[in-house]
């Protein structure tokens, strides 16, 4: 079963039985997967939100995105096609791991899961800590300096989102999706759930979560690169 704000891949896989294949095996280990089937569109999707691992075959799409400073840190698992073996040489700097076609889909789930512990082990963490604001997923709870805070289900998921990521700065578009789903929930909701979380965790009169004025919110320290394309 997948778990609230499971680690989102993207499978970028022109191979259609291949990526369905990728896709059953990475979800049924309680991953979001979304399967993209073309170099362009990944690109788009990439601009609108980024995933926490991506899986792809293109050379080319890899080398593009090790270049542009919002997705020079993205992790990346790069699929050689059989007899291009010859390729890892003159490959994208940067790539974090990679396979060799054919390769058997636990072999892969097994690189996923260990990147993931390994360059990103905050979406993997059952417990989340950001300076003084500690939030426990197995037991569903929040502390901040220790003493426990009291949140909605919807707060909760906000809050979880943001501290998987500190200092990254989310949209309103992106916090809403996180949530809700970009079909169901839109913007002025968003701004409710804010308030309260803000006033929920705020008994020190000290705000954990940062506005960035026409951007959107973040919790942490600042960070130098937007979590969005440009």
């Amino acid at each position: 079963m997948r778990r609230m704000n499971a680690p989102k891949i993207m499978v970028v896989e022109d191979e259609e039985r291949l990526g369905v294949l990728l896709k059953h095996h990475l979800e049924a280990e309680g991953y979001q997967v979304e399967l993209v089937n073309r170099d362009v569109d990944a690109q788009i999707r990439l601009q609108q939100d980024l995933p926490d691992l991506l899986v792809a075959s293109g050379i080319e799409l890899c080398q593009r995105l090790r270049k542009r400073p919002e997705t020079k840190r993205l992790p990346i698992i790069w699929l050689i096609g059989h007899g291009e073996q010859g390729k890892r040489a003159r490959g994208p700097t940067g790539i974090d791991n990679y396979l060799v076609k054919p390769f058997s889909a636990p072999e892969l789930v097994a690189r996923v899961r260990a990147l993931l512990r390994r360059i990103k082990p905050e979406v993997l963490s059952d417990v989340l800590t950001v300076n003084d604001v500690m939030l426990d997923r197995q037991q569903h709870q929040v502390f901040r300096n220790r003493r426990p805070i009291q949140l909605s289900r919807t707060e909760f998921r906000l809050l979880e989102l943001m501290m998987q990521h500190p200092g990254r700065v989310f949209s309103k578009e992106e916090l809403v999706d996180g949530i809700w789903g970009s079909q169901y929930g839109e913007g002025r909701a968003l701004e409710v759930v804010i308030v309260r979380l803000r006033k929920a965790l705020n008994a020190s009169n000290v705000d954990p979560i940062r506005t960035v004025k026409g951007v959107g919110y973040a919790i942490g320290e600042e960070k130098l690169e937007l979590p969005t394309l440009g």
